[in-house]
């Protein structure tokens, strides 16, 4: 059991990074945190709150631009790869691989959310190691 299962008690011994990317329970729970991660950026640009949904379209392209496609098995659609790219977001932020502060920097910093995602989900990317 690693320390953030005491808090998430939910949480998965995952061995691979595809277990972590098809995880539909993740991808559940990822839909929220990256619409709120999404939102905090937004927001934070445009200097008030407010409340925004990531496109699935948005999702896949930039799970595609990140390289991750290839950890995943052949034939899922674009909705999948979605799920998958929010899978792996909440994944590191529940493991601490990236805090919800990093992940809002990524995305405020970028011009479009094709391009924050991508860049966020390569960061993540090279901050996960499975045995």
């Amino acid at each position: 059991m690693n320390k953030n299962q005491k808090f998430f008690p939910f949480l998965k011994n995952y061995k691979t990074l595809t277990e972590v990317l098809t995880d539909h329970g993740l991808a559940s729970l990822g839909d929220t945190y990256v619409n709120f991660v999404y939102s905090l950026a937004v927001s934070n640009k445009k200097g008030k709150p407010v409340g925004r949904k990531v496109k699935g379209s948005f999702l896949a392209e930039a799970l595609k631009n990140s390289g991750l496609r290839e950890a995943l098995p052949s034939g899922m659609n674009r909705h999948k790869m979605a799920d998958a790219a929010e899978a792996l977001i909440v994944w590191a932020w529940l493991n601490s691989r990236m805090t919800l502060k990093e992940s809002v920097a990524v995305l405020e910093k970028s011009d479009n959310a094709v391009e924050g995602f991508t860049l966020l989900l390569k960061k993540i990317n090279k901050k996960v190691k499975f045995s």
